[in-house]
């Protein structure tokens, strides 16, 4: 398969051309998200990032397994290796079990996920569910002499692997600048040999509700683990593509590698990691450990203090979009009303180009025309294999809608263009739109609303005795199974028994 896609690797800092490492096979794993509260605009990047990713390498014939893992286990206070955790945290206080926590927070992922039209990965393993997995691969570790086992926990030696290994060579942190970074604050570090050394497993202390049974201590895995066990158990020891936000590079991500070279895979795990920037607020980052987030609930409600109104998932998604993957975004309503007027000119586009129909018999075809279409057409995939440039694409569509609105309102003459090029225009139109970048139409109009407009032209043809119209409106309700009830005190509408 020979498709030129580049992609930028962060491992080195380049653009790449993408060629799987079994042709037509890909693995793509992309960290999930830790269950603990509802999904924001911030997580929403990521997830939908990806999806395209894998959405883009399908269109072009790869087979795709896609791995996307919940966090329901390990991630303590403010990411680090002492603290509670943070679902334990949650569900003392709301007095449940900490899976009821992390049931109720993973549906309701699902079902943002859902509106937004992230399709679903093809493996969501739960790090709870792949304890024996993790202790296997910290036993590796161990007999390869880079982790030590210190009061029932388990720790990675950060210097012993830097010896052979370039610890930082994903984030590009040095070792001697990390050291002087963490020398102020060794709070909770009395157990590791090194400021550095991060938790492969953490013996669970009297109040600790979430643990488990290994060689050193009834206890959990590090957060770092999780990841690294169950890409290899779905993905194997080497991989295509590990996707994630730019602020899991260090340390998740960084940690991740480590302990892969560190194992018996001795691999960075992915050929390819590939990180989306951020979404910001008033320039900071968006996240639940600076209180500064919008839930998708609330943008999807307009019940947040800083929206002006309510913004519909694919306006969301659309906004999301319409910036390079790599770039920063900042939120605002000016952004995300755009969004919306962009997206619904992309969505009038689908409908025209489903209305227009070659015209019979055509055969003025004109040169310059057919060229223009045709190279127009060929630009809407083209940004995508540039390190999955969707806002070029987006450009690309606009560019193409100018010229199918001319279509529609017979500025632009179909005839002067050969069938074969109107239907590959129209074909790849919709193939980017709804298969590559996963917008579909939304409902914008309220049932409800409409069936009243209905009624109200009922009511003006059964005053003016127009009895035609009032039966041809009571038929065509009648088909959608509604009838209409004329009562002494008004008219009215049921379901049809």
């Amino acid at each position: 398969m020979n498709h030129p896609v580049s992609l930028y690797n962060t491992l080195t800092r380049t653009k790449e051309q993408f060629v799987p490492l079994q042709s037509p096979f890909v693995g793509l794993y992309v960290c999930g998200p830790t269950v603990y509260g509802d999904a924001h605009l911030g997580h929403a990047r990521p997830y939908i990032t990806f999806d395209v990713l894998r959405r883009y390498l399908q269109h072009l014939g790869y087979k795709v397994r896609y791995v996307r893992n919940i966090t329901d286990v390990g991630h303590l206070q403010n990411d680090a290796d002492f603290g509670e955790d943070k679902i334990q945290k949650l569900a003392k206080a709301a007095q449940l079990e900490p899976m009821e926590v992390v049931q109720q927070y993973t549906n309701s992922f699902h079902r943002d996920m859902a509106r937004l039209n992230v399709a679903p990965p093809d493996i969501e393993p739960r790090a709870s569910g792949h304890i024996i997995e993790q202790i296997e691969m910290i036993q590796e570790i161990l007999d390869n002499g880079l982790a030590y086992v210190s009061n029932g926990s388990v720790y990675f030696d950060v210097p012993a692997y830097n010896k052979e290994h370039n610890y930082g060579k994903l984030s590009g942190r040095v070792i001697e600048d990390l050291l002087a970074n963490t020398r102020d604050n060794l709070e909770g570090q009395e157990e590791k040999r090194s400021p550095l050394d991060f938790a492969l497993w953490k013996k669970a202390s009297p109040s600790h509700i979430m643990r488990w049974s290994s060689p050193w201590s009834d206890g959990f895995p590090g957060w770092h683990l999780e990841c690294s066990a169950m890409s290899r158990k779905y993905l194997g020891t080497q991989f295509d593509i590990h996707g994630g936000g730019l602020d899991l590079m260090f340390p998740h991500h960084e940690c991740e590698i480590a302990q892969s070279q560190a194992s018996h895979n001795h691999t960075d795990a992915a050929r390819f990691w590939v990180h989306n920037n951020l979404i910001t607020i008033n320039g900071k980052k968006m996240g639940k450990s600076l209180g500064n987030f919008i839930t998708l609930g609330e943008l999807f409600t307009g019940t947040h203090e800083l929206l002006q109104q309510a913004y519909s998932p694919m306006t969301i998604r659309f906004f999301i979009l319409q910036a390079h993957y790599r770039s920063t975004l900042d939120f605002s309503n000016e952004g995300l009303l755009a969004a919306r007027k962009g997206y619904l000119k992309i969505m009038n586009g689908l409908r025209i180009l489903d209305q227009l129909h070659y015209p019979t018999g055509a055969e003025a075809v004109d040169t310059k025309a057919e060229e223009e279409i045709k190279k127009l057409t060929a630009e809407l995939f083209v940004p995508l294999n540039d390190d999955l440039n969707t806002a070029k694409s987006i450009a690309a569509l606009f560019n193409l809608l100018k010229k199918v609105n001319s279509m529609h309102t017979g500025g632009f003459k179909l005839e002067t263009i050969s069938e074969e090029t109107f239907e590959q225009m129209r074909t790849q139109y919709r193939a980017l739109v709804l298969d590559v970048l996963g917008l579909k139409v939304e409902q914008t109009a309220d049932a409800q609303e409409l069936l009243n407009v209905v009624l109200s032209f009922y009511k003006e043809a059964k005053e003016t005795k127009d009895y035609a119209k009032v039966d041809v409106i009571r038929a065509q309700l009648k088909g959608q199974g509604i009838v209409i009830k004329d009562m002494k005190t008004g008219i009215d509408w049921a379901y049809e028994e």
